[in-house]
């Protein structure tokens, strides 16, 4: 009885392993804060998403707003680094 216990936390334990690692191969990036630098948080915006300019600044005033949905890991994390660097807070979900 004692060793079927263990059995079933271990097993569900490697479960929820299992699906948080399948989970990190895609990202939705949010923009959570645009920080001081609103403008260049809007251009950042622009190319990473491919918005035009109103549909870009509407997504900027209106966060927090996710960005871009089903980024690979290294897209995401460049979109988070380049906001981040004009002042913007960023969460990969």
């Amino acid at each position: 009885g004692v060793s079927g216990a263990a059995g079933v936390v271990v097993a569900g334990a490697g479960g929820d392993a299992a699906g948080a690692a399948e989970e990190k191969t895609v990202f939705d990036v949010e923009l959570t804060e645009v920080g001081p630098n609103k403008v260049k948080v809007i251009k950042v915006v622009r190319e990473a998403t491919g918005l035009g300019l109103k549909e870009a600044k509407d997504v900027v005033d209106g966060a927090p707003k996710v960005l871009k949905e089903g980024a690979s890991k290294e897209e995401a994390e460049d979109i988070k680094a380049k906001l981040e660097a004009e002042g913007a807070k960023v969460t990969l979900k």
